[in-house]
């Protein structure tokens, strides 16, 4: 198969879809890797090193497309990458269609065959592509609220850890997921008071089980999902229903009773966000206020940790992308089940009901 690793145009998203090891094991199993030059400049990968490894670097993007099966990238594509795609490629990326219309009906009427990295789905349920930027957008999460809430950027002035004789601050964590649980882990690190809420009874007992006396858990309804708000320095919005529009559970008449200079993280934000208020923002303009409340909302977090980003990523996609260039998309989605949960569109039609669901558009049962 012809494979095209593509430059991510994004403000400020320095991942690459492909490292030099993986261009490594893609030609070793008989395929051809073009790469577009400067593809891996923002992980520290050199056009020289994808030469090393067997690619072809070239710095025509139309070229790149054209001559590609499949397209191999880290986020969405934007408007002005749509035309390059044509009828049956793959692209093979994030997608999160499921709160953006007018991509998911460009790629549907290019006729792009869709794989998301994060509805491909294991049979225990867990998201091994999404998994690791979970993981690093739960991390981050808590040093950006931090930041936050520093009294230049508009927040309350407190440090979250506190020191002798000072009240610490207080992290509500709205999700006890992958996310949730990482954001925890550095919250309770640095010594912030920490409640998680989440609405699997089981879950709520394993971050007991794991965290002890260091955390709250709440059970998350209206009722407590306020209450916990208005007492809070730094909510984090972790909330995931794979492939759908994240439920908005922060409502905006509750920020009108959070303290002024609050921050509210909004890890779901590529969803749509869990928080009413919520809209994309860009690592140049992070943060926006709304009824004083700051708001954190970077549909790229992980971006900025790029090589440690891009390692997590391609720990995971490499072995389905080899599957897809080895098999052939249609057999790869026909015979591996992971595979088959990533398709989001395929010739046309929207294949993943959740993302048909959240947009309000027809689903197609897949015919592969």
């Amino acid at each position: 198969m012809n494979i095209g690793v593509a430059r991510e145009i994004k403000a400020h998203e320095y991942r690459v879809a492909a490292t030099p090891h993986c261009v490594t094991a893609y030609v070793k199993a008989g395929n051809v890797v073009r790469v577009e030059s400067g593809a891996g400049l923002g992980a520290g990968y050199s056009d020289e090193s994808y030469r090393r490894a067997g690619a072809v670097v070239t710095e025509d993007k139309e070229e790149l497309f054209a001559r590609s099966d499949m397209i191999a990238k880290v986020k969405e594509p934007l408007p002005e990458e749509y035309g390059l795609f044509r009828e049956g490629q793959i692209l093979f990326t994030y997608l999160h269609l499921a709160s953006d219309k007018s991509l998911t009906e460009a790629l549907r009427k290019r006729g792009v065959r869709a794989i998301a990295y994060e509805t491909i789905q294991v049979p225990d349920g867990s998201l091994p592509c999404l998994i690791p930027m979970s993981e690093i957008a739960g991390r981050l999460a808590v040093q950006e609220g931090a930041k936050y809430l520093e009294k230049a950027f508009g927040g309350r002035g407190i440090l979250l850890g506190g020191i002798p004789g000072v009240p610490r601050g207080r992290v509500v964590i709205v999700g006890g997921g992958v996310v949730g649980i990482n954001a925890a882990k550095i919250a309770v690190g640095i010594g912030a008071q920490v409640t998680i809420l989440d609405v699997l009874p089981k879950r709520l007992g394993y971050l007991d089980d794991i965290f002890g006396a260091s955390i709250q858990t709440l059970f998350s309804n209206e009722a407590n999902i306020y209450q916990s708000l208005v007492d809070c320095d730094v909510a984090i919005g972790a909330v995931l229903i794979p492939g759908a529009s994240a439920p908005k559970l922060i409502r905006r008449e509750y920020l009108r009773d959070m303290r002024k200079g609050s921050v509210i993280v909004d890890v779901a934000v590529d969803q749509g966000g869990c928080c009413e208020t919520t809209h994309p923002t860009t690592h140049d303009e992070p943060i926006y206020i709304v009824d004083d409340v700051v708001h954190y909302c970077v549909a790229n977090m992980p971006g900025v940790v790029a090589l440690t980003a891009t390692l997590g990523l391609t720990n995971q996609t490499l072995p389905y992308g080899l599957q897809i260039a080895g098999l052939g998309v249609e057999e790869a989605v026909r015979t591996v089940p992971d595979i088959r949960k990533g398709v989001n569109l395929w010739d046309g039609k929207i294949v993943c009901r959740a993302v048909a669901e959240s947009l309000g558009l027809e689903y197609s049962e897949p015919t592969v």
